[in-house]
């Protein structure tokens, strides 16, 4: 049977639907822990603050992937580009080009938006997700490291201002 792969923003309705998708992947990354999103907090910054946007990926009308996204800045190319912060496919549609719809669409909204660079990050022991990327002809970015404050370690560095 031919599945029939599209693509669909987000709607406000669609937070418990997100939510599932935040914490199936949080499965995925063995962080399941760390999940303290909420359909509310969802429905606050993706939808009323508009500080990320989500697209689904459907098979035959049905939502099995998602991918969160957000504007960021790259002062050497003098313009904004779309941060990936999540991409996420069901287990049983993977490998039948849900994944690759919501980058090319990624990729069009960048390009349509005028920004300069699409990018991601990808946890270094996901050898599927990293093949699959590269497949793309996605450059990783091995000189770089991510550095993050979080928790007590971001109140502490706050009070110091």
């Amino acid at each position: 049977m031919k599945r029939e792969i599209s693509i669909r923003k987000a709607e406000e309705k669609d937070c418990g639907l997100i939510l599932s998708f935040i914490k199936e992947l949080a499965v995925y990354e063995k962080m399941e822990d760390q999940v303290v999103a909420s359909e509310d907090l969802i429905k606050e910054w993706v939808f009323e603050k508009k500080k990320a946007e989500v697209i689904f990926s459907l098979a035959n009308g049905a939502e099995v992937g998602f991918a969160l996204f957000f504007h960021n800045f790259s002062t050497f190319l003098g313009r904004a580009g779309i941060y990936l912060e999540d991409l996420f496919v069901l287990e049983e549609y993977r490998g039948i080009g849900c994944g690759k719809a919501l980058l090319s669409y990624l990729a069009k909204l960048t390009v349509e938006r005028g920004c300069g660079r699409l990018e991601w990050a990808c946890l270094d022991w996901n050898r599927p997700s990293i093949d699959f990327y590269l497949s793309l002809g996605a450059a990783r970015m091995d000189e770089w490291t991510t550095y993050r404050l979080t928790g007590e370690s971001l109140k502490k560095m706050a009070d110091n201002h």
